[in-house]
């Protein structure tokens, strides 16, 4: 896949610093660097609703940092091809940021590796204090290429994000209690159909899914394969060439065979489940917390009395459990080599990442947007989500030790909200998060090439196989294909960065 406009990429040499006063009459008193202006500094980051030069947190940096910053964006759409552009053509910008996803993390290294990036390694080791002290060492080497450090990462938070809701008025109107494990789930899907809690005879659901996301939160992780590539005999392997991957999707087709999964679940988007679920005909979903709130006030809209809940991490018929916890990249911030400031770009962004500036960034002032007591940020409502609630859109590298707990405050707008992040992310046991092996790790060039197209190829063969599409007994055949299309490349080249993170 071509990274860059065809042609060579044209880069401009980094100017030094502007105002140099070389033709100054050697009688006259040569400013020192501390009396020279600060310039103003070119920002280009990811689109946000509101216009970044005339939100809050834009005048309150300028006011910390002292560095005035023109503020652009990128579109919602054609992203790829925008910032190609830019690069290719040597547009002056001083610090430009990106998502930090796996297709953002191959354009910023690609980037690198043609010379389009300032080294910041010399220039955090002058200027970097507040960078050096904020972000963990595993963190810049993750973000490194080929050795050297060309962008500041702000980190994924460690949120698991999502798992299996079901109505416990349903459970408490037929006397069960919640399941813990895959065969009561069945047991209580069973119970859903044919006693029907609900009252919706022939349009009863015990269990809905989208044909988009075959591979079921809570459920994978109950047959070993919480994340999209999981360990295996001290070997990293994606899912549809796990030995566990067999007994998901077999698992998976007895609930469709038995009338305990929907059966228009091939056809169904996300919205066609959430709304199968707040009409009351279905029982257990998938759901992430984040959209809990609005989803009970439309549960609740149809029927005042329906209850739902998150239920435990289910442990499998090997002992398996565990839902996918996030590690990696939310965003990556780099100087281009046409920046007319990289000095003064890097003494901004060390200057963000002042402990007191930081917090004001993300969730703002004491007693104006948050409260804190007990250890707990709580959002002052409606100031904090005028004035912060895209402030995440300002990080230019965070700091790893308190973000965390800062950001909480907003989880903390809503206390439905709070309580479902709560239950998957601090009530459940720790032993349920399962780390993402691969959120960590540097720019994989097959990985990168081909996770997309793999990853579209086993959701489709997996509702496939769920369905009755295809006998599972084709799966030979159809690792045989992945392995073909890229997926034995992949394996190997995660597999050496693996055994040599080991070493």
């Amino acid at each position: 896949m071509a990274l860059l406009m065809a042609g060579s990429l044209a880069i401009t040499a980094a100017c030094g610093t502007s105002g140099s006063n070389s033709d100054t009459d050697s009688s006259s008193t040569t400013p020192t660097t501390a009396d020279k202006p600060k310039p103003t500094l070119r920002n280009l980051s990811v689109w946000m609703q509101d216009d970044y030069n005339h939100y809050p947190v834009a005048k309150m940096l300028e006011e910390k940092t002292g560095y005035k910053v023109q503020y652009d964006m990128l579109p919602q759409e054609n992203v790829t091809e925008k910032l190609n552009l830019l690069i290719a053509s040597a547009e002056p910008y001083d610090v430009v940021t990106t998502l930090g996803t796996s297709s953002y993390k191959a354009l910023y290294s690609d980037y690198a590796k043609r010379g389009a990036l300032v080294d910041l390694g010399p220039l955090i080791d002058k200027y970097g204090p507040h960078i050096k002290a904020s972000l963990s060492q595993e963190t810049l080497d993750a973000a490194k290429v080929d050795g050297k450090l060309y962008g500041i990462p702000v980190k994924t938070l460690a949120n698991v994000s999502s798992s299996l809701m079901i109505r416990k008025d349903w459970l408490d109107k037929l006397g069960l209690k919640m399941p813990t494990t895959t065969d009561e789930l069945v047991a209580v899907l069973k119970a859903f159909k044919e006693k029907d809690p609900g009252g919706n005879g022939a349009k009863n659901i015990p269990f809905a899914i989208s044909g988009t996301a075959s591979i079921v939160e809570n459920l994978a992780g109950a047959f070993g394969i919480p994340n999209t590539w999981n360990e295996v005999d001290g070997k990293l392997l994606p899912r549809a060439m796990d030995p566990a991957y067999k007994d998901y999707v077999t698992f998976m087709n007895n609930l469709f065979n038995e009338g305990l999964l929907d059966k228009e679940f091939p056809i169904n988007q996300a919205a066609t489940v959430n709304e199968k679920f707040t009409s009351g005909r279905v029982g257990v979903i998938a759901v992430g917390w984040a959209g809990v709130p609005m989803l009970t006030d439309a549960l609740i809209k149809n029927n005042p009395n329906a209850q739902m809940v998150y239920m435990p991490t289910l442990k499998g018929p090997k002992g398996k459990f565990g839902l996918s916890e996030p590690t990696g990249f939310d965003r990556i911030t780099f100087i281009p080599k046409a920046s007319k400031n990289p000095e003064d770009a890097i003494k901004w962004i060390n200057a963000k990442l002042d402990k007191d500036t930081f917090r004001n960034t993300a969730i703002g002032e004491e007693n104006k947007h948050y409260t804190f007591k007990d250890g707990a940020y709580t959002p002052i409502l409606p100031i904090f989500n005028d004035e912060r609630n895209q402030a995440v859109n300002f990080l230019t590298g965070s700091d790893e030790k308190n973000y965390p707990t800062y950001w909480q405050a907003r989880v903390r707008k809503d206390s439905r909200l709070f309580a479902a992040w709560e239950y998957l992310n601090v009530k459940e046991p720790a032993s349920i998060r399962v780390k993402d092996p691969l959120g960590m790790s540097p720019y994989l060039q097959e990985y990168s090439k081909h996770n997309a197209s793999l990853s579209t190829m086993v959701n489709d063969q997996t509702v496939k196989y769920i369905s009755g599409g295809e006998p599972i007994s084709s799966l030979d055949a159809f690792i045989a294909k992945f392995k073909a299309a890229g997926g034995e490349a992949s394996v190997k080249e995660v597999n050496d960065w693996y055994t040599a993170t080991k070493k």
